[in-house]
């Protein structure tokens, strides 16, 4: 049928890798217009990669993970993929089998190696994107190959491989066109091979990664400030830059608009750098910063006018000033997230509510001197907020969530964790004021209860819904939102000792979208409530179901029997059969296994 893929959704893995295998005629090849693959890289990734290097030439997006297994033959699995595309656009092989012993095969034949990198690379040359996620048998001599066939390579992500210096010369070397890299958690680089790079592909470099590179130091950033003009994505994390490297890059990359740095040896000085020369930024995150102070702050409020995105995490020194400096420099703020800066309070964000009246989303994460003042101000100035987070958040209560509620109409996303002093009459305004909700979570909220859920049914259609550990919360609260909320796709209620098969019923009758539960830790929910859920939530892909002592190895069975498009259900060991564990092994996962 025109407009819809009976390939991805209907034929098994094994057998469209057969139908590959088939595939002689460039005509019949070009035919499936494969462009992206993702793979897993344990298993016999090499063997895939030939496979499929030998019959398609036209790939340009490949990803290679090797926290993905995948084996030979191919598992019996139906494919769950829905596209709107009448031609298979994308590849995705990628499982997680239940492995031998550690003594079973060589560990290097069961991990993409050199040899499969070169294939790739022979294999691909219209190649453009390509992300090898921890694949520790690579090295330089697979990228070297790599980068001699395929100079189309536009973003190459490297997370943790053990590539070296000769390797990524190669890069810079020979893929002109190169415009994004990441070399987080490469342990083999030194400043030789980004030095090298940097002079190779300065002129298209715009995003650079670097996060535990011991053997990277000011030297590379040096390079890079020098040759990447067009740099606009920075990110670093690395105790062994200073301020030297900061600077270099400051001074050398105009563009620069995305600047994410977790440098503990870096002070007020550098940022003083960004807020005098990088003019266009527009992100800006701090991490674990104990050396700079309100002036670096006030250096990048003065400066970075067109800043939009500002996240500070663990900024011990930064005070009420330093966020005062933000609000008036920056009226442009939309996304601001405060975690864990003890000497930011009420004052530094009611200078944000007042100022900033574009914000859209904002995150107080362990914000203890933040009252309930300061969102009283959010919601009188930023009528355009559309997601908050709240997290450990003491001085929080309902006051300020009514305020919220009023003054910001908008609000589609609620996320409150611990924050003790919020309860039914803060989440009943959200439900009366804010139609457009569609994610909630209350979690660990111990004031909430069924009223407030029962208001949230009347006045929002949600999406996602997250009431964990709020003890208060029983069927009543639980039904009425099975009732007013048909489009729930997910929905976490462990750790509810009051809920019980009602409930279950009601979601099963009400929710026909259902994609994910976690009913972890709920002691009154039992096999028959369980087999009421399931039986019209054939959506269904993922259920949590460990420490239910009311559910038994039958009430397993019935997930599995009733779930055609089941992936994962997280239970104890000794609840699974022997019937059950040979029918849907592999979508079983175990909290616990032998003891």
């Amino acid at each position: 049928m025109r407009g819809h893929d009976w390939i991805n959704t209907s034929l098994p893995d094994e057998l469209i890798v057969e139908i590959f295998r088939r595939l002689d005629s460039k005509s019949a090849r070009d035919a499936c217009s494969l462009a992206s693959i993702r793979i897993g890289a344990t298993g016999s990734p090499d063997l895939f990669v030939n496979l499929l290097a030998s019959r398609f030439s036209n790939v340009k997006n490949v990803h290679i993970d090797e926290r993905l297994s995948i084996s030979l033959p191919i598992q019996l699995q139906g494919r769950r993929r829905a596209s709107d595309n009448s031609t298979v656009s994308s590849l995705k092989l990628h499982y997680v089998t239940e492995k031998s012993g550690s003594d079973d095969g060589d560990v290097d034949s069961i991990c993409l190696s050199d040899a499969g990198l070169a294939a790739l690379g022979k294999g691909f040359p219209k190649l453009e994107k390509l992300s090898l996620i921890w694949c520790s048998n690579v090295y330089s001599e697979g990228l070297i190959s790599l980068a001699q066939n395929c100079s189309c390579l536009k973003a190459l992500d490297l997370q943790g491989c053990y590539v070296g210096d000769q390797g990524l010369a190669a890069v810079g070397q020979y893929c002109k066109r190169l415009e994004d890299l990441n070399l987080r958690f490469c342990e083999g680089l030194t400043d030789k091979g980004l030095v090298e790079l940097a002079l190779g592909v300065g002129k298209s470099l715009k995003s650079l990664g670097v996060a535990a590179c011991a053997k990277i130091t000011d030297i590379s950033m040096e390079a890079v400030g020098t040759h990447c003009r067009s740099l606009e994505t920075l990110s670093l994390d690395s105790e062994f830059i200073h301020n030297k490297g900061v600077l270099s890059v400051a001074e050398g990359c105009p563009q620069l608009k995305v600047l994410k740095l977790q440098c503990i040896n870096v002070t007020d000085d550098a940022l003083k750098a960004v807020g005098t020369s990088c003019l266009s930024l527009e992100l800006l995150a701090l991490y674990s910063f104990q050396k700079f102070t309100d002036k670096g702050l006030r250096a990048v409020g003065s400066g970075c006018k067109k800043l939009k995105n500002l996240t500070l995490s663990d900024c011990y020194f930064l005070s009420d000033k330093g966020l005062e400096a933000i609000a008036a420099g920056c009226e442009g703020l939309t996304h601001l997230e405060v975690n864990g800066c003890h000497n930011i309070g009420t004052m530094g964000l009611e200078s944000i509510g007042k100022s900033c009246h574009n914000l859209t989303e904002l995150a107080l994460l362990y914000c203890q001197r933040i009252g309930n003042d300061a969102l009283l101000e959010v919601g009188r100035g930023c009528k355009f907020l559309q997601a908050l987070h709240l997290v450990d958040c003491s001085g929080i209560g309902d006051v300020a969530l009514c305020g919220i509620a009023i003054g910001c109409r908008n609000l589609k996303k609620l996320h409150i964790r611990r924050c003790y002093e919020i309860g039914n009459k803060g989440i009943i305004a959200v439900g009366e004021h804010c139609k457009l909700l569609t994610d909630l979570s209350i979690r660990f909220c111990d004031r909430v209860g069924d009223d407030a859920l029962i208001a949230i049914a009347e006045g929002c259609s949600l999406h996602n819904l997250n009431v964990s550990g709020c003890h208060q919360i029983g069927d009543a609260g639980v039904m009425a939102i099975a009732r007013g909320c048909p489009q729930l796709c997910y929905l976490d209620l462990s750790v509810l000792q009051n809920l019980g098969d009602l409930s279950m019923a009601e979601l099963g009758e009400n929710c026909p979208l259902l994609k994910e539960i976690v009913l972890s830790h709920c002691r009154q929910i039992t096999d028959v409530g369980l087999s009421h859920l399931v039986k019209s939530c054939s959506k269904l892909e993922s259920c949590h179901l460990v420490y239910c002592p009311g559910i038994t190895s039958a009430g397993v069975a019935t997930v599995v029997s009733s779930c055609p498009n089941i992936k994962k259900i997280l239970v104890e060991k000794w609840k699974v059969s022997q019937r059950t564990k040979r029918r849907a092994g592999s979508v079983i996962s175990y909290l616990c296994v032998d003891l």
